[in-house]
């Protein structure tokens, strides 16, 4: 089974110039969707991880069953106004705007070593202000997962974890 071809493309899309590459179909095949989550267990395995940090909102949907399959936790890294409690907040610039993640500090992360998992790795602002937050509060990235990444926009130098994508686009 070739995961490509249950990527869609829509053009212009959030804004004009951009391509954007939507999982919808690949998340609606059961097949499809099994292979990816299977794909991203085989490479996790390979690190030592303790917690999982899914990223608003797509990052969500690969963390949590990640979590439950491998039998660790997962902690979530929101937009703001979203999670309750002290937070550490950073702004980040994104590939068509700028936006602020949020973590909640009494996450316990004090030398715990994390995975980062969102659908879309591009210009690398989002994982890098996730890695950022996460080193904050004490914990260890030592790898970033996603389904897409954008080489040509060269996200993955801006990230100083491994960094695993089980699709690429040039």
């Amino acid at each position: 089974m070739n995961l490509y071809d249950f990527i869609d493309e829509i053009q212009d899309f959030p804004k004009k110039g951009i391509l954007f590459r939507d999982i919808s179909p690949l998340l609606e095949d059961k097949d499809a969707f099994k292979l990816l989550i299977l794909k991203m267990i085989h490479q996790i395995n390979n690190y030592k991880i303790d917690l999982i940090a899914g990223i608003e909102s797509r990052g969500f949907l690969f963390s949590t069953i990640l979590a439950h399959q491998l039998n660790i936790g997962s902690i979530m890294i929101r937009k703001p106004n979203k999670l309750p409690g002290n937070l550490i907040e950073k702004k980040y610039e994104l590939e068509y705007g700028s936006s602020t993640l949020s973590l909640q500090q009494k996450r316990n992360l004090y030398g715990k070593n994390l995975l980062i998992i969102d659908d879309l790795l591009a210009t690398g602002g989002t994982l890098k202000c996730a890695e950022e937050l996460i080193s904050e509060v004490g914990g260890n990235v030592v790898l970033t997962v996603v389904a897409i990444e954008l080489n040509a926009l060269k996200g993955r130098e801006k990230i100083k974890s491994d960094v695993f994508s089980i699709l690429s686009y040039d």
